[in-house]
């Protein structure tokens, strides 16, 4: 479970609605792979995407309020690194799916298993001319 408050009513946790809210929109991951790679600069980042810096820096905020990337100013210089340890909480979650998961391929697994070892059907023969 995580570490956060879950509302007793519908379960939900905070924290865990920012992190998926923020994994949901395909710039903010493909900035998370870059970030993957190491330390980068917003002007870096936001450099490949056809928007604009605000819109990127828009994208980050959200990141950041997930605690996906951490912040570090110098000047005007500002470096973004990423914080893997949020995710884990999302590996948490996805854990009894993957049992479900796993019970569902062995199903599968075994009925195709069961079909393939199945009486087989000849083809009539054909009339010799």
């Amino acid at each position: 479970m995580s570490d956060h408050r879950k509302n007793a009513k519908d379960g939900s946790d905070p924290a865990l609605d920012r992190l998926f809210g923020a994994l949901a929109d395909p710039t903010r991951r493909s900035l998370l792979a870059r970030l993957s790679l190491g330390p980068a600069k917003v002007t870096d980042l936001a450099r490949p995407y056809r928007m604009s810096l605000p819109a990127v820096s828009k994208h980050l905020r959200i990141l950041e309020e997930a605690g996906l990337v951490s912040r570090r100013v110098d000047g005007r210089v500002h470096r973004l690194t990423l914080r893997g340890r949020p995710l884990e909480q999302v590996e948490v979650w996805l854990d009894p799916f993957r049992s479900y998961w796993a019970h569902t391929l062995q199903a599968l697994k075994h009925d195709l298993e069961t079909r393939d070892a199945g009486p087989k059907r000849r083809r009539p023969r054909r009339a010799a001319r």
